[in-house]
């Protein structure tokens, strides 16, 4: 059976995502050693605190996004993978186990892929327009900071800036 090891290569540089990640690593690794163990039941317990965690990991990402307007092909890609596992969680209830195996073995590579590709640029973005994740605002730009002027007033950094007003920035 798989499992996630948490490395420094799954790190985005952002503590509240990273933290965020370590625990899905936890909980994914329960799950996979619950299916291991063969008890449905057991598999069923560690399989919704792992969905429960997702849900609130996908749902703080996805506020994050949204109030830096991140493109939206992020969340699509939780909502599909989110679908995905409710629809495991119906089909193991009723017995069929082979999803929650195919799930373990392949959830590590898209972990990997979606940490490395769609959530280090989240955090990246994150990052460069200043935005705190922790108190869901923007952190005040130093006089020149970001676009290389030494007035102030840089329009690039800000996300309500208007067209006119970054053309001068």
């Amino acid at each position: 059976m798989a499992i996630l090891m948490w490395t420094r290569q799954l790190e985005n540089g952002l503590e509240r995502m990273d933290a965020t990640h370590r625990e899905f690593v936890e909980h994914y690794n329960l799950v996979a050693d619950a299916l291991k163990g063969g008890d449905r039941d057991a598999f069923l317990g560690a399989y919704d605190a792992f969905v429960a965690h997702t849900e609130a990991h996908f749902a703080q990402e996805n506020r994050w996004m949204e109030a830096v307007d991140f493109p939206a092909c992020h969340r699509g890609e939780h909502e599909r993978v989110l679908a995905v596992l409710r629809d495991i969680r119906k089909r193991v209830a009723n017995g069929d186990m082979f999803l929650a195996r195919r799930l373990v073995e392949e959830l590590p590579m898209w972990f990997d892929g979606h940490t490395n590709g769609m959530d280090a640029a989240l955090a990246f973005h994150l990052q460069s327009v200043g935005y705190d994740v922790e108190t869901g605002t923007f952190k005040p730009k130093a006089e020149g900071e970001g676009c290389g002027e030494s007035s102030g007033g840089c329009a690039c950094a800000t996300l309500t800036a208007t067209p006119e007003a970054a053309a001068h920035g």
